[in-house]
């Protein structure tokens, strides 16, 4: 009988786990859906890119959704058992809340090692690509095929780029070109036609005016210069990439390990607690599910709510103060957990006077 029950509320919490997760990805994935559509809206984004940051994005949040889906998943399966008086048949066989904690333990194991893998390898990686995605697509942005029929600045506006139409072998007709040459001096171009090229491996684009006149000079003096050409490249030089140090979300986990850096070793607690959270919240999850006579099966989903919460600010805030050195690392986000553990322990203890 004992592994028959086991089996059942293990089977019973894998399908709510399931169940719940799947739903908080949705939820993540349509908000993520809407802010990434907005960032695209306004810099200009590829559609691939676009569906490359919404599925990383996804994948560095799971390990936010993956601890509060399982401690979801025990409280709700548990409280659906006590709500149906199963829980009191099983007590009444001598089987208390407290022998399940070993088959909900082995999964939250199985669980934290998935997390492990997830904060300590994919989401660093994860976050890094995020960012030079998003870095190359606003240089794409900026920096892409030119199109007929619109204006398009380079340069931070310094550069104003419009062609009439374009013919299927690429070429464009009827161009305009404005630039800033100097300070205050401006070159304006018009050719009968265009050809453009993406950048070398210099960085530098080329715009390539045929049949046309150029005017350069400073506007409200009447000392332009006239030039008529055949063929006239234009150079418009790509941005660099402006690269700081790196985010420490981003840094490998070996590279953390052999730091001394405050934020290094805020960082790597931090990703530690990920999978420890999981099973503390196992943990506490067992007890915090327990029903009174009459109860909702879903009273304790607020509680639980609330607890994961109060446990994540906690040690977001414990991952702060440790930055800025006002807690030493020996300390850093570890009494959370402490904390946390010791209230699991305690409900567990409470629960076993009172059967």
């Amino acid at each position: 009988m004992k592994w028959t029950v086991q089996r059942y509320v293990l089977r019973e919490v894998v399908q709510t786990w399931l169940a719940v997760t799947g739903v908080l990805v949705a939820i993540l994935v349509s908000n993520q859906l809407s802010r990434v559509l907005g960032q695209a809206a306004e810099n200009q984004y590829g559609r691939g890119v676009v569906f490359d940051l919404i599925a990383l994005g996804a994948l560095m949040n799971l390990s936010v959704i993956v601890p509060v889906g399982l401690l979801l998943a025990v409280v709700l399966t548990l409280g659906r058992m006590y709500h149906d008086s199963e829980m009191a048949a099983l007590q009444a066989c001598g089987f208390g809340p407290s022998r399940l904690l070993a088959p909900l333990f082995c999964f939250a194991v199985i669980i934290a090692l998935g997390l492990g893998w997830l904060v300590f390898v994919q989401v660093p990686r994860a976050d890094g690509l995020v960012q030079l995605l998003r870095q190359s697509a606003i240089k794409e942005a900026q920096f892409g095929q030119l199109d007929a029929g619109r204006f398009r600045g380079f340069s931070g506006g310094d550069a104003v780029f419009y062609a009439e139409h374009v013919d299927q072998d690429g070429v464009l007709h009827n161009v305009f070109v404005q630039r800033e040459v100097q300070q205050g001096r401006i070159e304006v171009a018009l050719a009968d036609s265009a050809t453009y090229s993406k950048g070398n491996a210099s960085g530098m684009h080329l715009v390539t005016l045929f049949n046309g006149r150029r005017y350069e000079g400073v506007p409200g003096q009447d000392d332009f210069r006239v030039i008529e050409f055949r063929e006239h490249g234009i150079p418009i030089a790509t941005p660099e990439d402006v690269r700081g140090p790196m985010d420490p979300d981003t840094k490998p986990t070996p590279e953390l390990l052999g730091s001394s850096d405050p934020s290094d070793i805020a960082q790597l607690q931090f990703r530690a607690s990920t999978p420890l959270m999981a099973l503390v919240l196992t943990l506490i999850a067992v007890p915090l599910s327990k029903l009174r006579p009459r109860q909702g099966r879903y009273a304790r989903v607020g509680f639980a709510i609330v607890l994961y919460f109060v446990y994540s600010m906690l040690l977001s805030g414990s991952k702060i103060w440790l930055e800025k050195n006002d807690l030493p690392p020996a300390i850093g986000v570890w009494w959370v957990h402490a904390a946390a553990l010791g209230l699991g322990l305690y409900l567990l203890m409470r629960d076993a006077r009172k059967a």
